[in-house]
């Protein structure tokens, strides 16, 4: 199949392109690279260096390569560079992925992947979270995803579009080739592969008095392969499901206590940690429930276990200790 994947060259992108071709599908990648890198293009990939809203190149993609399905990962994702710059985002998430929604319609493209976020929740009422909870962002990053998902549905009406929104969870691992490099990093288990190096330090956990087992926050982690299989398959089931919004999470939440001691078991490494007051807005538990894409689209996560994911990571950030610089 060809399949066109925006943000190809990104965390999620790079390791959605690796399985692709393992699978013998043929990828045409279209990156900005605000985000990406060009070290994370894999073999094989036909590569466009655009904006999803380049009325020009997308013509030309979809008039010279004819993809048959879209995996829309491009997008702008950090929650506090929204709050303070939310023009930015709409921008970005929306009016930019807009176009690439025209395109698609102008072209006779009718099948569409779409990178979506827990985010849409904001702090949700009750855990395991389901996607028949209200979605109530607190950030423009995560209203930005649901304000996409509503467009998807108006184009399934209008247009015919088949889409499948995945709601992930937090992504965490690597494969052999690709792994997580963000500028600034903001996730916790590359922060603490950091520190485990000494390229950064103290390690920081935000508050210990949570009502929690060890008193940190719980959240699930899932693996990047596990994602990048999600919408792998859920390209299989467009076919028969017209539109539909599913988490994908490790249905398993982890405190970051456990991340913390984990990290230092598997990195044989002294963390220096440092306990920190609460930050606003953190909710205590945020784990989701996956039954939904276990029935629906056949989806388990087969990287479940904290120590794989961690190790996956560490492997990877010891072979690239400075990522992909």
């Amino acid at each position: 199949m060809n399949i066109l994947v925006t943000g190809f060259a990104g965390y999620i992108g790079s390791v959605v392109c690796e399985l692709l071709i393992e699978q013998g599908h043929n990828i045409i990648g279209l990156d900005n690279f605000s985000n990406g890198h060009q070290k994370a293009i894999i073999p094989g990939t036909v590569t466009y260096d655009t904006h999803v809203n380049d009325t020009d190149q997308l013509d030309s993609i979809f008039s010279k390569h004819e993809p048959e399905a879209v995996i829309h990962l491009a997008a702008k994702s950090l929650v506090g560079e929204s709050v303070t710059n939310p023009f930015t985002y709409y921008e970005a998430n929306v009016v930019e992925s807009l176009s690439l929604l025209q395109k698609m319609t102008e072209y006779g493209v009718k099948k569409i992947v779409f990178s979506s976020s827990a985010s849409v929740y904001g702090e949700p009422e009750k855990t395991p979270i389901t996607e028949e909870q209200d979605s109530n962002p607190v950030n423009p990053y995560g209203e930005t995803k649901r304000v996409f998902e509503e467009i998807l549905k108006w184009y399934q009406q209008a247009h015919g579009l088949r889409y499948i929104a995945l709601r992930y969870f937090n992504a965490a691992g690597a494969t052999s080739q690709f792994g997580e490099h963000h500028t600034p990093e903001t996730h916790l288990i590359p922060i603490i592969l950091d520190v485990a190096l000494k390229q950064d330090g103290p390690m920081r956990i935000f508050g210990s008095d949570y009502e929690t087992p060890d008193g940190t926050c719980i959240r699930d982690y899932v693996h990047v392969i596990d994602i990048a299989n999600a919408h792998i398959g859920a390209l299989r089931f467009l076919d028969n499901i017209p539109g539909g919004t599913y988490n994908i999470g490790n249905g398993i939440g982890f405190s970051n206590k456990e991340i913390y001691e984990t990290a230092k078991q598997i990195t044989g490494r002294d963390i220096p940690l440092e306990i920190t007051a609460r930050r606003d807005g953190d909710p205590a538990i945020l784990v989701a429930s996956n039954d939904k894409a276990r029935a629906e689209l056949s989806w388990i996560a087969e990287h479940s276990e904290l120590a794989e994911i961690i190790q996956s990571a560490w492997d990877w950030k010891q072979k690239f200790p400075h990522g992909y610089e």
